[in-house]
């Protein structure tokens, strides 16, 4: 061949699939998907309705969790769950589903605030920034949104409908009696017309408006209050129990949190605490979700009741109501609003010394120990190796089975989030309450008989008996006798006692709190609250939503040393006197009147309680959401009585935060007739994590993972000998890998695939660049199958595949197709490849039925070189709307499959026998072969079990 024939290097790199040529397709083919809407899902009325043919297909909503969008933009763990529900969005869609599946911004909140207090840069102006950036990453992914319904949550069109909801909530009230939500309208008027009796007896037309105000605010689902709250100094703000972690500081940056009694707007969640229990039954979520959420609510069953002290009441929540008569002091949290009223003046005569603190007078001793109690975080309080403290209020109450008088203390291991932020205190039968009473010399009364072998006295035990086996004892008083009972008896009798003497009631009690809803932010939602001159609360009207965010210049919250617990909150808006002070006409006949606006703002767990409802109906200015289309897309149907999203992927960290307050306002629109769905997801997955090795230097100091090199298995940093540690890819770590990087070196169809195929979803798996190039090869082996390098033509030809590639072929259709749908990627990439490899190796030219089943079967994994081989084949629509391919059962099913025949458990012959054999044949078969014969041995045969068409076992 002459020279001047030979095609030049570059010629011949044209047609390879290397980065440079991915990057192209890729890039084409996304342009050409937002120019012709490729991904855009029809709804069935308003402005996105479309192709009544798509509606009438069976609907699938697929959604991924709210992503923030961080300055540091992404790394390549972030985009895992993503790319999951994108290659199932594909196959489904490939299934005859109409698929809605989009993406949007979760942007107010925490991390954009402290980022512009530290760059003097407005949160919107970094937070926009930070969005478009993470839209270029994402996109370069090819992931399959439909782009007309993202929003961000800092959205005025979009916050206006968060504000409306809150106004929902406020304007409503939980009726027990129906086990719903009703509108705050109907219990005014059920007091007006005295259906209904007003608390404290008065008639509704003799309250003021002040009075009117406090009453609805006892039943409001949104209220505001005077509570202990979560105050973080470091942070500036309160925070949620759900947002302090175990070691009492705040998730967010690590403070320290105390507890502090402040004005804040709270979500009365408790009232939906059964129904968020049961109902989580009929959800499709992970059992370990499901049993966090039922530990937060903790549901518990016991008894209230009342212990008199002096004229007023100590009302107590227990679950052991039959141990009563061992209670021999009670115990108040220190904040319990009673403390005030009962302390005396001084101490009562005989106080024990113990008792006091040392103090002068009981109310320089409850000053004190309330002030020491205050700097703890409430896991500090309740630590179960820590020294029990507390300190005697001076006062008596009253035991209401036995008459007897006990002492009434506080101390820091009782809460007021717990119950009633009261107990009666049985040391003989509580760890705690026997601890305490060890350290304060207090008497023990035994009522629960021990099974095991203990003194009579409890003043001789080493600890409390704790248990419900046994009989109750020493319980017999004025009316009331419990002696011989078993525990669940006991507790029947004396909680029908209680309740006929009208000092107590079988009751039901949760560990979820309401949920605090206010924090001292600028970058959040603003209250649609005013206040007038009186400090009565009024709601603005739905006409002038949204309230937007004023822009401020300094927006700065407050913020103190970590461990100033005596510090305030001092929220940016109110520092903007233009904005917070205010004349408007609410609407209500009282015409222009002056107002103070409400200067918190909302959490940013707001925006997220409702998102998957925008995403219907995203440019819907009348309405939260058309009733047609919500109930198209998540209303109730056959194993979904609940209705919600068809499949939510995300992470685990949000089972009580986002997941638990998302169904609380689901609930209540349901509940007030404004959605179909009462849950938002039925189905839940949580996807793994993508970890990395992280190196540290002598200094403990992190090192750039992408430097250190490895030499005979050790670990060096330029020349220096480091420490390598496994977990969580992160900028801090200085191991993060960008999705941008693995692009430009491979493209991000290998990316996609590479994710996919690390392993099994829900599990965490490490990261290996040096392992991405194994799916870049597969991509180049399947362009070779379909194009020619040298000249880029189609190689294919229309010739009839042979039995042995049709029997390849459509076990991975079978086998791929159903792994997709069961969100098992690995092993589906894992039949493709098993697939690809066996038509490489047969070297000869596809045949273009298997071509484009192969084309077809890769599409949702790998969009973009699917989407190119598919219009080289000479196709002109998209591969993305073409039927995933359908397995043939005959060719599906093998030849022949292999029996095991065992005798007495070993394994005596294998036998190929066809897949479709009847157990007699097969047992004739087995007991005729030679090798069964021999082994036998003229054995006389008990039993013959078969198991067609696997197995035979033969019991002699």
């Amino acid at each position: 061949m002459s020279e001047t024939n030979t095609p030049a290097p570059e010629a011949a790199e044209a047609h390879r699939y290397t980065a440079a040529m991915a990057a192209d397709i890729e890039a084409r083919w996304q342009d050409v998907w937002d120019a012709q809407g490729t991904y855009e899902a029809p709804n069935p009325s308003g402005d996105l309705a479309g192709d009544a043919s798509v509606v009438a297909r069976p609907k699938k909503f697929i959604m991924d969790m709210f992503p923030y969008p961080s300055g540091a933009g992404l790394h390549v763990g972030h985009p895992l769950g993503y790319i999951a529900t994108d290659v199932y969005a594909r196959h489904q869609r490939m299934s005859g589903h109409n698929v809605l599946h989009t993406l949007g911004f979760d942007a107010f909140g925490l991390p954009a605030e402290q980022y512009a207090v530290q760059t003097g840069t407005h949160p919107r102006v970094s937070t926009e920034a930070n969005i478009e950036n993470m839209k270029v990453q994402l996109r370069r992914l090819g992931l399959g949104h439909d782009k007309r319904r993202s929003f961000a949550t800092i959205d005025p069109d979009y916050y206006k409908w968060t504000q409306w909801i809150f106004l929902q909530i406020y304007n409503s009230w939980y009726d027990t009696d129906a086990a719903k939500a009703r509108p705050i309208a109907e219990l005014v008027a059920a007091f007006e017309d005295g259906s209904r009796e007003v608390p404290g007896g008065r008639s509704w037309a003799a309250l003021s408006a002040g009075e009117r105000a406090g009453v609805l605010n006892e039943y409001r689902l949104a209220y505001a209050s005077d509570a202990p709250v979560n105050w973080c100094p470091g942070l500036g703000t309160v925070l949620a129990n759900e947002e302090v972690t175990a070691d009492g500081r705040s998730e967010r940056g690590n403070f320290p949190v105390f507890k502090a009694k402040l004005s804040q707007w709270n979500m009365r969640i408790t009232a939906y605490a059964d129904r968020l229990l049961d109902d989580l039954d009929a959800l499709d979520w992970p059992e370990a979700i499901k049993l966090q959420q039922r530990n937060w609510i903790g549901r518990s069953e016991g008894a209230r009741v009342d212990f008199a002290v002096g004229d007023d009441a100590i009302t107590v929540f227990t679950t052991r109501p039959d141990t009563l008569f061992g209670a021999t002091y009670m115990v108040l949290a220190p904040e319990h609003a009673l403390v005030e009223k009962i302390v005396p003046a001084e101490w009562p005569e005989g106080t024990h010394q113990v008792w006091t603190g040392g103090a002068a007078t009981p109310g320089e001793a409850v000053d004190a120990y309330r002030k020491q109690a205050a700097a703890k975080s409430d896991v500090e309080r309740q630590a179960e190796a820590k020294d029990k403290t507390g300190v005697f209020t001076g006062a008596y109450a009253v035991n209401p089975v036995s008459g007897d008088k006990v002492p009434v203390f506080i101390a820091d291991y009782v809460l007021m989030g717990y119950g009633t932020g009261a107990i009666m205190a049985v040391p003989a039968h509580d760890g705690r309450d026997f601890e305490f009473a060890r350290a304060f010399e207090l008497p023990m009364r035994c009522v629960v008989e021990p099974s095991d072998d203990r003194d009579a006295d409890p003043a001789e035990w080493e600890d409390a008996f704790s248990s419900y086996d046994g009989t109750i004892v020493n319980s017999t008083g004025e009316g009331i006798s419990l002696d011989g009972l078993g525990v669940v008896e006991a507790k029947a009798a004396i909680t029908a006692w209680l309740a006929e003497q009208g000092i107590g009631e079988g009751t039901v009690n949760f560990r979820l709190r309401d949920w605090l809803f206010s924090r001292q932010r600028y970058w959040g939602e603003p209250f649609p609250i005013v206040y007038d001159e009186d400090g009565v609360a009024h709601p603005l009207p739905a006409s002038m939503l949204p309230l937007e965010l004023p822009e401020v210049e300094d927006y700065s919250p407050r913020t103190f040393e970590p461990d100033d617990a005596a510090s305030k909150p001092e929220t940016p808006l109110s520092r903007n006197e233009e904005w917070v002070n205010v004349e408007l006409d609410l609407g209500d006949g009282r015409g222009v009147r002056r107002y103070r606006r409400e200067t918190n703002t909302m959490p940013n767990w707001a925006g997220s309680c409702w998102y998957e409802l925008r995403y219907l109906d995203p440019h819907n200015a009348s309405a939260l959401v058309d009733p047609e289309i919500e109930q198209y897309w998540m209303g109730p149907r056959e194993g979904a009585p609940h209705g919600g999203v068809d499949l939510y992927v995300g992470g685990a960290e949000h089972a009580v935060l986002h997941l638990l307050y998302a169904r609380f306002w689901s609930k209540v629109l349901f509940d007030l007739g404004h959605v179909s769905s009462a849950e938002p997801f039925h189905k839940l997955f949580n996807q793994g994590m993508i970890q990395a090795y992280a190196y540290t230097d002598a200094r403990g100091v992190y090192v750039p993972a992408a430097e250190v090199e490895e030499r005979d298995g050790a670990y060096f940093y330029r020349g220096e000998p480091v420490k390598r540690e496994h977990g969580k890819m992160g900028k801090s770590l200085k191991n993060a890998v960008t999705p941008d990087e693995i692009c430009e070196e491979y493209g991000a169809d290998t990316l996609r695939l590479y994710e996919m195929a690390m392993g099994p979803l829900d599990v965490s798996r490490p990261w290996d660049t040096r392992a991405v190039v194994g799916q870049y090869r597969l991509l180049q082996r399947l362009w070779r199958n379909i194009v020619d390098e040298e000249t880029g033509a189609v190689t294919v030809v229309d010739s009839e595949p042979g039995e042995d590639t049709l029997r390849a072929l459509h076990k991975a259709i079978d086998g791929a197709g159903a792994d997709m749908a069961g969100l098992r990627f690995n092993t589906a990439i894992a039949k493709i490849t098993e697939l690809n490899n066996f038509l490489t190796k047969a070297g000869r030219p596809l045949e273009r039925s298997v071509a484009e089943r192969l084309v077809l079967l890769v599409a949702p994994l790998a969009p973009h070189i699917a989407e190119e081989l598919w219009h080289r084949l000479g196709h002109t629509n998209s591969v993305v709307h073409q039927d995933f391919p359908v397995a043939d059962p005959a060719y599906v099913v093998d030849e022949t499959v292999t029996c095991v025949v065992q005798i007495k458990g070993k394994v005596k012959a294998r036998l190929e026998v066809p897949p479709t054999i009847s157990e007699g044949d097969l047992e004739q078969l087995a007991l005729g072969d030679e090798a069964v014969v021999a082994a036998l041995a003229g054995a006389e045969i008990r039993k013959v079990i078969v198991r067609a068409p696997k197995l035979v076992n033969i019991v002699v």
